[in-house]
């Protein structure tokens, strides 16, 4: 801010916003359209081909504050709860996400302790959004 700048208040607020929706940002998936009806509070990641109020926005995260759309650029190592995955994804130039981990299933050794405990480790980890759940 500015010695003298007319109305801070509003660089303030909308900076405190902006914090908020960053802090632990949960998104509601990727979309390149903006809902219909959006409520505030929810946060999305903007897709490749924007349109809209996201117009011109691609690929940054769209926080719905007061009625309004705010807007962040991604920063590599940005993480972000993704609901419609139902895990953590990681930014690194592109969102990553873990792929799917099937559970032993064959084999010329059956070691049930052994597959128990993978599937107890698997099960842990979708819980803890690291894993998808599917």
């Amino acid at each position: 801010m500015h010695a003298a700048q007319a109305q801070k208040e509003i660089f303030v607020n909308e900076a405190l916003a902006k914090l908020d929706g960053l802090l632990h940002l949960t998104v509601e998936g990727e979309i390149d359209t903006p809902p219909a009806n959006p409520i505030d509070g929810e946060a999305w990641i903007i897709g490749s081909a924007p349109t809209g109020d996201w117009a011109n926005h691609a690929g940054e995260i769209a926080m719905r504050q007061s009625g309004n759309w705010l807007f962040a650029t991604l920063r590599e190592g940005m993480i972000a709860f993704d609901k419609t995955a139902g895990q953590l994804a990681r930014y690194d130039g592109e969102w990553l996400r873990a792929s799917p981990v099937a559970a032993p299933v064959s084999g010329s050794t059956v070691d049930a302790e052994a597959r128990a405990a993978i599937g107890n480790i698997l099960t842990a980890l979708a819980s803890a959004g690291i894993l998808p759940t599917s």
